[in-house]
């Protein structure tokens, strides 16, 4: 049986990996991030202060702080090289309700809710990202 199942699994990836050698490619877009290491350090230095004097708190903002300076400084480049910009269209008045279930659920599983927070705000915000 696991021999079947390694037997599906390569027969799958080799399917991925012929269709993306293949010559057809009009469907295939290519990410780019431009984040400077500046404005990384400008970004962490910033919620580090903000984290310090709301006592940790502010790490719940934090975490839809640094999805949209991901997203905001990223853009799609389809395969003609034209440039399209993402646009996170993320706000916190728009969050406050999510951002304050989570602190209840981060606070009742002793801090480990968080992690699952963080990726729960990244759905949440490529979800409400548009291409311009």
């Amino acid at each position: 049986m696991a021999y079947r199942n390694i037997s599906y699994l390569y027969n799958r990836t080799c399917d991925i990996a012929s269709y993306l050698n293949s010559t057809d490619r009009e469907n295939i877009l290519n990410i780019k991030a431009n984040v400077a290491t500046l404005d990384i350090l400008g970004h962490l230095v910033l919620w580090i202060f903000i984290t310090l004097i709301t006592l940790g708190i502010g790490l719940f903002f934090f975490a839809y702080s640094f999805s949209k300076f991901i997203i905001n400084r990223s853009e799609l480049i389809d395969q003609n090289g034209v440039s399209h910009k993402l646009t996170c269209n993320v706000d916190l008045y728009g969050s406050i309700g999510h951002i304050f279930l989570w602190i209840i659920i981060t606070f009742l599983t002793l801090g480990l809710g968080y992690v699952f927070y963080f990726y729960k705000v990244w759905n949440y915000s490529l979800n409400h990202t548009t291409i311009e």
